[in-house]
């Protein structure tokens, strides 16, 4: 072959790679807008979930932004319990936060339960309110399972304490093991059961199944099966955000009307 042959052949495969750069590049580009779109549309979506409007809503023929008007959005100070207005909700970016040193507090070893390393001072709880009042109040949580650290929302009841529903919206667990947090029948197990006792965190995830004859059954979830360690991830992040580096705070507050 000679050397003329071979300068072209590697000029147009480089012509190739440029045009084909190009091309993806832009559509990258082009894309994005979209993109950044439908996630917020899907973490909207899991917070109607976790508040128990999506499958009405979807029903009833309602878009996700007439659901989403039933949702207020406000910013806590974990710190304190209270709202604040430092931030504004609807531009605060909670996931940025977490790796801002002015906006987050790095975790002891003995303090990081949920092994998240920080966590943001302020945090975004959603409210589903009536003429009565509070009805659920929705509230992110994250954890690190086996493999991943697993994003979602815990839902709790006007009392504050009961679980009305909990759904991960982001992990990278085992598929058909850990995975199982996407599991309704798995989150379904969560329905009901209390939170506190006594002021201390007490819903626990067991090892094994929960059955009527259940010490404090009430505050127990059955363990996924051949998943011990993502099982023991979402125990210890429960833990942690229900205790008082968490929400504590903030929902005593509440429970006093002194948010």
């Amino acid at each position: 072959m000679s050397n003329d042959s071979t300068q072209r052949t590697l000029t147009v495969a480089f012509l190739l790679c440029l045009v084909c750069s190009i091309i993806v590049s832009t559509a990258a580009v082009m894309l994005k807008p979209a993109q950044v779109a439908n996630k917020q549309k899907d973490f909207k979506i899991n917070i109607l979930k976790a508040g128990g409007l999506y499958e009405q809503g979807i029903a009833d023929g309602q878009s996700i932004s007439d659901m989403f008007a039933n949702v207020t959005t406000k910013v806590v100070d974990l710190s304190s319990g209270k709202y604040t207005d430092a931030v504004d909700a609807d531009t605060y970016d909670q996931r940025k936060a977490e790796k801002d040193p002015q906006l987050s507090t790095k975790l002891s070893a003995e303090e990081d339960l949920a092994k998240i390393l920080t966590v943001e001072k302020y945090s975004k709880v959603y409210l589903i309110e009536n003429e009565q009042g509070i009805q659920k109040v929705i509230l992110p949580v994250k954890g690190y399972g086996l493999w991943s650290t697993m994003r979602g929302f815990i839902s709790l009841e006007s009392d504050l304490n009961t679980v009305a529903n909990i759904v991960f919206y982001e992990h990278g667990e085992t598929p058909g093991l850990g995975g199982e947090i996407d599991n309704p029948k798995w989150r379904g197990l969560w329905e009901g059961k209390h939170v506190y006792a006594d002021e201390s965190v007490a819903l626990t995830v067991i090892k094994g199944t929960v059955t009527p004859n259940t010490a404090d059954a009430n505050h127990k979830v059955d363990g996924l099966s051949g998943a011990t360690l993502t099982s023991k991830g979402v125990d210890n992040m429960v833990k942690f955000w229900m205790g008082s580096m968490g929400y504590a705070k903030f929902l005593n507050n509440l429970k006093q009307g002194e948010a």
